[in-house]
């Protein structure tokens, strides 16, 4: 069952609700059409910053059902859809150092995946360069601080905006500036086999 049906089948605005809001003339809060169609477009995105974030692809499917639970729980009436996905984004930050806060205390020890055959993986002339090259970018990523991991994961995979990512991450779009510009030059240093 997908995070959407969770939400729509625990949720849901009675008729008495919805009538008493026309005739006050307030906003309502998203419809399933309008929610359907707004999570078809940032699941995939949420995730993938969950999943960079914390590092582990099952915690970000546990958070990305538990943000949009919260999101559509909050019933707020948004200004536009840039202001309605930052809100989600943020949302998905906060569960994700909730997260990280309560792993900290004590740490799960993962077990060992079975390997696939390496007789059966793709080799050409530039595999072990790339899978050098995205380890190396693993690796330098998990150095820094989470609040840099999330400033260029939203920058830089989201494509996200300096305000955006104020907005996500609750800074001023100044101190975004140049905190993303420290982290950028932290992960080169690194990348380049600095100890920074």
């Amino acid at each position: 069952m997908d995070v959407f049906s969770i939400v729509m089948r625990e949720t849901t605005l009675p008729d008495l609700e919805r009538q008493a809001a026309n005739e006050a003339g307030a906003s309502l809060p998203m419809d399933e059409e309008t929610f359907r169609a707004f999570y078809d477009r940032t699941a995939r995105p949420v995730w993938a910053y969950l999943s960079k974030i914390t590092g582990d692809s099952q915690l970000a499917d546990d958070l990305l059902q538990e943000a949009y639970y919260r999101f559509y729980r909050a019933r707020t009436v948004y200004e536009d859809e840039s202001h309605r996905r930052n809100s989600l984004f943020r949302i998905a930050t906060n569960l994700a150092h909730d997260s990280g806060r309560r792993r900290r205390r004590g740490r799960d020890v993962a077990l060992p995946e079975d390997d696939a055959d390496p007789k059966d993986l793709p080799v050409d002339a530039g595999t072990a360069d790339r899978a050098a090259a995205r380890t190396d970018i693993r690796r330098a990523m998990a150095r820094l601080k989470p609040s840099q991991r999330e400033m260029l994961w939203l920058a830089y995979a989201q494509g996200s905006s300096h305000e955006e990512i104020a907005e996500v991450l609750g800074l001023t779009r100044g101190s975004v500036k140049a905190l993303l510009f420290r982290a950028r030059r932290k992960l080169a240093d690194m990348l380049r086999g600095g100890s920074k």
